[in-house]
């Protein structure tokens, strides 16, 4: 199992909350663990679970995860080369976790609004900026001349 990279946290009251988070604090890894619930998965898998995530974004992030110890990376002797990766043990203790923050956001998704597609932006919340639209001549005669300003 690889070692987690310690030095990044301080021993101070909090330390605990802050290494777990700081474990699975990245854009990404949080989906990616979720999604090794399910079981092993190759690179290309994860892709389509992960699709808005660049390759080298999802790289890195596996490479961390895996460093970190919560994921195995397999690599298969063959051509062309087959990688597979799948939680550790220390990685599936992280699904209790997991579902509690699932469960947290399917009972609190209503206060960001819900998603509407598949892209990210509008999936948090539909905090997406949104385009001024034209107003025609027959819409703006329909509306008070306090609004039309």
């Amino acid at each position: 199992m690889a070692k987690a990279r310690r030095s990044r946290f301080d021993c101070t009251p909090g330390c605990a909350v802050e290494a777990a988070i700081g474990l699975i604090d990245g854009k990404w890894k949080a989906i990616i663990l979720w999604r090794l619930l399910s079981g092993t998965l190759r690179f290309n898998e994860i892709r389509r679970h992960v699709a808005h995530c660049t390759p080298q974004m999802r790289t890195n992030q596996l490479r961390e995860l895996e460093e970190d110890g919560l994921v195995v990376r397999k690599v298969y002797a063959q051509v062309p080369p087959k990688v597979e990766y799948s939680l550790s043990d220390l990685g599936r203790s992280l699904e209790p976790i997991l579902h509690a923050l699932k469960d947290w956001g399917d009972a609190n998704i209503g206060l960001y609004g819900k998603p509407t597609g598949h892209d990210p932006r509008e999936a948090a919340g539909g905090l997406r900026r949104q385009e001024p639209q034209e107003r025609s001549r027959d819409a703006e005669a329909s509306l008070p001349e306090a609004a039309v300003r």
